[in-house]
């Protein structure tokens, strides 16, 4: 697992590779634990994810919460393994999704 973070200004993205799970959740949760104060968008790219466990639903459904509170998130680039999920699970009822508008290449 591997993520990076950018902030500009109340603006915060994170883009994830690899899996979303029980080992890198409570990683990306306590980096991000500090961040979000004063943060009103939050971007997560989820192009490099290529699994999501329940540990990684859960992160997501808490920053959600948090975020709606203060701001909004947008998940983008999900792949179609993971929106699979999203879907299975509900989550794509109650998370912002935004399409996948790269090129097929770039997938």
């Amino acid at each position: 697992m591997v993520f990076s973070i950018e902030q500009d200004g109340t603006a915060l993205s994170v883009a994830i590779e690899g899996h979303l799970d029980l080992e890198s959740s409570p990683v990306i949760d306590k980096e991000l634990a500090g961040r979000l104060d004063g943060i009103t968008h939050l971007v997560i790219d989820m192009a490099g994810v290529d699994y999501v466990s329940s540990m990684g639903l859960r992160l997501l459904l808490s920053l959600m919460k948090r975020m709606s509170k203060q701001g909004t998130m947008v998940v983008r680039h999900v792949n179609g393994d993971v929106m699979e999920l999203f879907d299975d699970s509900g989550f794509s009822q109650i998370l912002t999704i935004e399409p996948d508008d790269r090129p097929a290449g770039e997938r």
